[in-house]
Order: C-alpha cells, then structure tokens, then sequence
C-alpha cells in the first residue's frame, strides 16, 4: 500500500461532510474527491456531478481519477453492490458488500438474523399482504405499536400509530400508497419498546470491532417529541445514558454476537456497522441496524476522533483492526440540524443561506447537508440543510454554543427544533 492514498468519498450529506473533514486532518491522504457533495464539501476538495446510486458511473469515475480507496458512505449505493463493483474492477472500497448491507436494506433479514442467533430484539411478525396485516393489528389491539418498511427508506420508513385508526392509516401509507416505495412491498410489525434510544457505531473488519462513543439523536420533527419522524433533528455523544454496566452487557450480547452471526452466515461485515439501542427496562434491545456511519449521528461523533482516521480505513480493510490505535476525546458534542420548512415532506429548494461565517467565527462547525453552489452563493438543496456542531466539556455547554452559532444562520422557511438536551 502506497505511504499516501488518493481517495473518493461516494455521497453529498452532512455525513459526507464530517468524514471529508475527517479524512483531511489524515497524515496519509494525498488527495481527496467527491461525488457527488455539496456546497459545503466543495470547499474541501473537488466534487463530480455524479449521482451515489450510480454504480457505474462511480467506478468509471474512480478508474479515470486513478483513485487508491473509494468510501461508500450511503446506504443505497451499499445495498446496490457498488463495493462489490469496485472490487471487481481492482478498486479497495471501504464498506460492507451487498450480502452484509442486507443488515440495513432488509428488515426482514435483520429480524430473522437476530432470532436466528438470540440477539435481543422486539417481537415481530413480517407481513407482504395488507389484508392479512390489517387482521392481524386488529386481532392484536395492542398500543402503541410499530410499522416498518422493510427496505431502505431515508431513515423515515418507521411508524408508530397508536391507536387501531392510525395503525390502519399508516398500513394504507406504507402498503398501498407506496409512501416509501417499493420499501414497503413488504412490512415489518414489532412491539413496542419503551426506554432511551442509543446509537453506537462500530468499525468491523469481518472479524474485530472497536464501538466508538454512544450517541443519542432526535427522530421527531418538531418541539416536545412530537410529529413525524426524520432521518434526525440532531444528535449528541457522549450519553449519559450509555453505563458503563450497560455498555458491558451489549459487548456480550449485541455487539459480538452481531459480528460472530455475520460471518457465520457467510457474509461478514467491514465497514460501520451501526446500532440502534432501545434501553428497556429488562435490558438493551436492538431497534435497528445499519450498514454505514449514521446521519446525523456522525457530525457528534467524528470530531471527537484523535486517531488518524484513514489509518483505521485502512486497518478494516487489511483485517488488522486488531492492531489499530482508535482513540476518541472524552469531551462532548453536539449536532443542531437545520432543516428547510416542510421537513421531513416536500420542501422548496434554492433559498440563499446567509451568516455562515458568522456562526463558524464562534468556534463551531457547520457542515453541509442538503446545499449547493448557485452563482456563487450557497442555497438550499434539500430536507436537512445544515448541523451546527460544537465541541466542548459538557452537554449543556455544547448545546448554548450551537444554539448561539445557529443564530446566525438565516434562509427562507428556515426551521430547527429549539429544545434539543434541554435535559440536560
């Protein structure tokens, strides 16, 4: 392997912006690109108009550029093979193979692979007929309860009636409105757990992982936990809800069993592997899995990094995780999402973005989610638009500095929540 390393980072996100930020503190990068960023990346390295989930545009890109590592850092272009591609044609790529991102891109197989190998979850049963969906809720009548979309769905496939009216309606959205697309040809219905939500993110080489600092984030769109659900209004690390005790029994339980099941099953996991906890009152329970670094997750746990970050890519992909120094900062961050009006529905697009510079002359960082160049001037491109990141000793101080930051950015229909770590 080469001393430096040129290296494409396939995506646009506020996630693509934190390890592109990543990814320039590396002592062994010689060049980075991006396809397709955003507004924000492009002030980091050069960007190419081409889509994620174009698989072969992107590993025609990454040949013409003569690319050592390509980063897959979506969950669409896993779930599509693109680390397989790459890997055919010669080109290292960070990421699990299509057969492992099934532990995102399908519920079902999820699901079955944690009953399989009594991993702790809810209860569930898998449903690809409303019909029979529908008999089966109404013979249950138990509330709150929850309706997933079996494929992948921007984080937002996720619903939770609560009583037998709303779980028929959100039958109707998933199922026969398509909401999610072909996500939701097939359902998942699981019971419902109470307790704080936790993300941890690990990274895997197949057979080692090292969990990074637990996270938490905030699902619902407006004040008070209430209204829909998002891919994330913001998320901080570390959590106080994340024990020590806590954190030893999903070591046995969750984390290595989870790693062990993947290769057993003769696809094993390298990359991010992410989950997500539910802390119920009988003990930690996975909600969810990904197959990548989360988003917003990432922007609160990445600048707390202090290791060099390509060195650990390159660790996870030689299978020699084992021998890697990871080390992270005992200190706390927090990500204040800043999203456009309508969020997580339709929204308008192309507002100029004023203030910028301010908010990151208080000592913050502001990485770019959904923004591009226009002319120019940086406008908005999508549903999350920004996370306002802040560094420093204690929640409560993160959560005054990003709010201060964030007062300084401005665009039309511009939306936040403004009681994020009020607890705290």
């Amino acid at each position: 392997m080469k001393e430096k390393l040129s290296v494409l980072l396939v995506g646009g996100g506020g996630r693509e912006h934190a390890i592109a930020t990543a990814l320039k503190k590396s002592a062994r990068l010689a060049r980075l690109i991006c396809a397709p960023g955003n507004a924000g990346i492009a002030q980091l390295c050069e960007c190419f108009p081409v889509s994620a989930t174009d698989i072969e545009g992107q590993v025609k890109l990454a040949k013409e550029q003569g690319v050592d590592l390509v980063f897959v850092a979506p969950d669409d272009p896993l779930v599509l093979g693109l680390c397989d591609r790459l890997r055919e044609e010669g080109i290292a790529a960070f990421g699990p193979s299509a057969a492992a991102a099934r532990i995102e891109g399908s519920k079902v197989f999820s699901k079955d692979l944690m009953k399989k190998y009594s991993i702790p979850t809810a209860s569930y049963e898998v449903f690809d007929d409303v019909f029979a969906a529908r008999a089966y809720l109404k013979a249950r009548g138990e509330y709150p309860i929850v309706l997933k979309a079996e494929g992948l769905a921007l984080g937002k496939g996720v619903l939770i009636p609560e009583n037998e009216e709303e779980a028929m309606d959100a039958l109707k959205e998933l199922m026969e409105d398509k909401k999610f697309g072909s996500a939701g040809n097939r359902i998942v219905i699981e019971e419902f757990l109470t307790g704080p939500e936790v993300s941890v993110l690990a990274f895997c080489d197949g057979k080692n992982y090292v969990t990074m600092p637990a996270a938490q984030d905030h699902k619902r769109a407006f004040e008070g936990n209430l209204g829909p659900n998002t891919g994330g209004m913001g998320a901080f690390c570390r959590t106080p809800n994340y024990t020590e005790e806590i954190e030893q029994i999903c070591h046995r339980e969750i984390f290595a069993p989870t790693v062990r099941a993947m290769a057993q099953e003769g696809c094993p996991f390298t990359g991010v592997l992410y989950f997500g906890l539910m802390l119920t009152p009988k003990g930690p329970r996975v909600i969810e899995y990904n197959a990548r670094f989360g988003d917003p997750e990432t922007q609160a746990v990445l600048p707390l990094l202090e290791s060099d970050f390509l060195e650990i890519l390159l660790a996870v992909n030689e299978g020699r995780l084992d021998e890697c120094d990871v080390r992270f900062s005992d200190k706390a961050a927090f990500c204040l999402v800043i999203a456009s009006g309508g969020y997580p529905g339709a929204v308008e697009k192309g507002f100029p973005i004023t203030g910028l510079d301010k908010a990151e002359e208080t000592g913050a960082t502001v990485y770019h989610a959904g923004t591009a160049n226009k002319d120019g001037t940086v406008v908005t491109s999508g549903g999350r638009v920004l996370g306002v990141v802040t560094v420093r000793d204690t929640l409560a101080e993160c959560r005054d500095a990003s709010y201060a930051a964030a007062s300084h950015i401005r665009f039309d229909k511009m939306r936040m929540r403004s009681d994020l770590l009020k607890d705290y």
